[in-house]
C-alpha cells in the first residue's frame, strides 16, 4: 500500500468536553421533533454553523460515502438539503434511498444521528430556495458539474465569468440538474455527552404511527 506504515501512529487526543449535563427520560420530549426543535435552539445560541451536518449514503452495491452539507429547512415531514442531482450522493441518494444524518455540536457535548428515507422535494420548493441563494452560488450551481472531473480551476472560473455576462441583470433560473432531497425520519439518536464516557443515548424508532423510545448503553 503506498505511504502505509508499519505501525499504528498514535492520533493526538484533547479529550471530550466536560458537559455532562443528563439526558434523562423524564427530562426529555416523548416526540423526537420536539427534542430536536430544544437541541437545535439551544445549539444555534452557541454553535457556529449549527445547521452543519454531515449525510451518509451508499451506492447500490453498499459501498457508504458521507460528506458535510447544510440543513436548509426541517419540519415533521423530514430534513431538507439541496445538491446537485449529478453529484455522487445525488446518484447514490436516486438509486439508494436511504441515508443517514449527524449533526455534532461539540459546544454542548451533544450529536443527534437521524436515519430514514430519502426523495426529492418538488421543483417549485427548490425554486423557491433557488431564488434565496446569493447570486454567487445560483451562478455556481450552473457551473459546476458536481463531482466531475475538470481540468483545471481557470476553466471553472472562465465558465463562471461566461455566465455572469449571460445573466447580467437578469434572474437566474434553477439548473434541472440541481434540487432538495427530504429525508424523512424513520429513527433518531440523541447522544449526551458524560463522564467517564457512559454516555446518554436516547433512540426513538417509528412504530405504528407513533415513537417508541428506548435508552441505549453507551
Amino acid at each position: 500500500m503506498i505511504g502505509a506504515r508499519s505501525e499504528l501512529q498514535p492520533v493526538a487526543s484533547f479529550g471530550v468536553p466536560d458537559h455532562s449535563v443528563p439526558l434523562l427520560e423524564a427530562d426529555a420530549a416523548t416526540d423526537p421533533f420536539d427534542q430536536f426543535a430544544a437541541w437545535y435552539a439551544e445549539a444555534s445560541q452557541v454553535a457556529r454553523v449549527p445547521e452543519a451536518m454531515a449525510v451518509a449514503s451508499a451506492d447500490v452495491d453498499g459501498r457508504p460515502s458521507v460528506r458535510m452539507v447544510l440543513l436548509k429547512g426541517w419540519d415533521s415531514r423530514g430534513f431538507v438539503f439541496f445538491t446537485h442531482y449529478g453529484s455522487r450522493k445525488g446518484h447514490e441518494l436516486d438509486s439508494n434511498p436511504r441515508a443517514a444524518l449527524l449533526f455534532h455540536w461539540d459546544e454542548l457535548g451533544r450529536q443527534v444521528r437521524i436515519e430514514g428515507v430519502v426523495e426529492r422535494i418538488t421543483p417549485a420548493e427548490s425554486n423557491d430556495y433557488f431564488a434565496t441563494r446569493p447570486l454567487g452560488a445560483q451562478i455556481g450551481a450552473h457551473a459546476s458539474n458536481q463531482s466531475q472531473p475538470i481540468e483545471s480551476r481557470d476553466v471553472l472560473d472562465e465558465r463562471v465569468q461566461r455566465l455572469r455576462e449571460t445573466y447580467a441583470g437578469t434572474a437566474v433560473p434553477r439548473p434541472d440538474t440541481w434540487g432538495g432531497y427530504r429525508l424523512t425520519a424513520q429513527v433518531f439518536e440523541f447522544w449526551q455527552n458524560r463522564d467517564d464516557r457512559l454516555h446518554d443515548r436516547l433512540r426513538y424508532t417509528a412504530s405504528g404511527g407513533a415513537w417508541r423510545r428506548e435508552r441505549l448503553q453507551p
